[in-house]
């Protein structure tokens, strides 16, 4: 028994290796090793895990197959219930989510889920295992705005119960905040995302990229030119936020979204591409989720030495554990309990450094965490040539501003119930539209209930 309590180590490259490149890191189980990891699980009666995944992936089910070495089973039960598998593998919070309710965690580690979920999904993208089936058409249009998770988790399930589904996407390629926004290092692009994306047209979905709705488009055009029958709109959320200090507008000064943005889709992690990034030789990342690991650690592999600046401790940051585990491995410099409170540049304009002031935790907020509190005369400035906001983002307005009778809340996300469905008849929507920026599960978890919500809406 004590051998089950502590799970099967997972490969990764060196962080001294790694930190210069933008290969993947976590190298994830062989078959003996997920067999081995599968073993661990004791199928409980009555699995918590599968209760505390937002698309309820039948989890002990899965692992079972992985178990008995029958990886093709195993991938279709997951299919199931997950359009992508390689993708959450790699990037879902498990350990607060289906790991963080293992029996097994109570007094040893929980079974590695998240692990175990991308060994199959892995091995079955490397030997040609197909579980996506195009389902006889019903003949009814429904319209997705966005490829991001929310948008292809709900396109899924639509074209897996007949519908004509057609994804309209923004950018030049289909994947939203997946291609944008996180890391190669963290998700591989044309080897998982693309292929996963494949995947979601093998199902019949049809995906138009460079249609701006709102401008190309709007979603009254939708309905009353294009004949689409219901729309769900999964936009995500791309406006970034700022602090409002001084200095913002100094060159050197980015969003997290730019940034990433530029160093993942337009291709500046490479080093090849005509859309370069600067970045110095210092850069100072002002956030603690894991957006802003996610800029740090490109920005230490784009060369720079790189600083995080989080106005809590370590223990209230948003992040994931092994996120901040991994940047910390890599040699990225955290400085907590410390806030910006002006950007300093020189007389041509470029951020020289970042001025900040020492903080204290007071009483919990509105967010459960101890609200931080300036210390009175504790300044001091940090060299930097760069710094990157990662503060949080919100939905783009433009949707909810071409869209008469959209409802909005104040800070800009559609207003949806648990199914979503909006104040237009017609209209749903989910994932970061509604929430503002969250997981990709969540994301995921939302498009699929709204897809079930559209399928009840069509059928009266």
């Amino acid at each position: 028994m004590k051998a089950k309590m502590t799970r099967v180590p997972v490969r990764e490259q060196d962080p001294k290796v790694r930190a210069t490149n933008f290969d993947e890191v976590c190298y994830g189980y062989n078959a003996e090793e997920a067999q081995a990891e599968a073993s661990r699980c004791i199928n409980c009666k009555n699995p918590k895990c599968v209760t505390q995944c937002p698309v309820s992936i039948k989890i002990p089910q899965f692992i079972e197959q992985v178990k008995l070495g029958n990886y093709v089973e195993a991938a279709h039960i997951i299919a199931e219930d997950s359009s992508l598998p390689a993708v959450c593998g790699r990037v879902c919070p498990q350990e607060s989510q289906c790991e963080g309710v293992c029996i097994l965690g109570i007094k040893g580690e929980p079974v590695a889920i998240g692990k175990l979920e991308r060994f199959v999904a892995d091995w079955s993208r490397k030997n040609g295992i197909k579980c996506a089936e195009k389902a006889p058409s019903n003949g009814i249009k429904v319209a997705i705005v966005g490829s991001g998770p929310a948008g292809l988790a709900c396109a899924s399930d639509l074209a897996k119960l007949g519908y004509e589904v057609t994804i309209f996407e923004v950018l030049h390629k289909a994947g939203g905040v997946l291609q944008y926004g996180i890391p190669e290092f963290r998700l591989p692009k044309e080897e998982v995302v693309e292929a996963e994306i494949d995947n979601v047209r093998a199902l019949g979905v049809i995906i138009e990229t460079n249609v701006v709705v709102g401008r190309t488009i709007t979603i009254d055009e939708l309905f009353d030119k294009e004949n689409f029958k219901a729309v769900f709109i999964g936009s995500g959320a791309g406006l970034p936020k700022f602090m409002g200090i001084p200095g913002e507008n100094l060159n050197g000064v980015f969003s997290a979204n730019e940034f990433l943005t530029r160093s993942n889709l337009m291709g500046a992690y490479s080093g090849e591409t005509d859309t370069p990034i600067y970045t110095g030789t210092k850069v100072a990342v002002v956030g603690g989720g894991n957006v802003a690991m996610d800029a740090a650690r490109t920005a230490l592999r784009l060369g720079a030495d790189t600083t995080i600046v989080y106005r809590r401790t370590e223990k209230e940051l948003p992040a994931r554990v092994e996120e901040v585990h991994h940047a910390k491995e890599e040699g990225i410099d955290f400085r907590m309990l410390t806030n910006p409170v002006e950007i300093l540049g020189n007389e041509k304009g470029w951020v020289t450094g970042l001025k900040c002031i020492q903080m204290e935790l007071g009483e919990p907020d509105e967010s459960g965490r101890r609200r931080p509190v300036p210390i009175a005369g504790s300044e001091f400035a940090i060299e930097t040539d760069v710094v990157i906001m990662a503060l949080g983002t919100s939905p783009n307005p433009l949707i909810a501003n071409t869209t008469a009778g959209l409802d909005t809340d104040r800070y800009g996300c559609i207003v949806a119930d648990d199914l979503g469905s909006t104040s237009r008849t017609g209209v749903f929507a989910g994932g970061d539209a509604v929430t503002g920026a969250a997981t990709v599960i969540l994301a995921m978890g939302a498009g699929r209930k709204a897809a079930a919500a559209i399928d009840e809406y069509l059928k009266k």
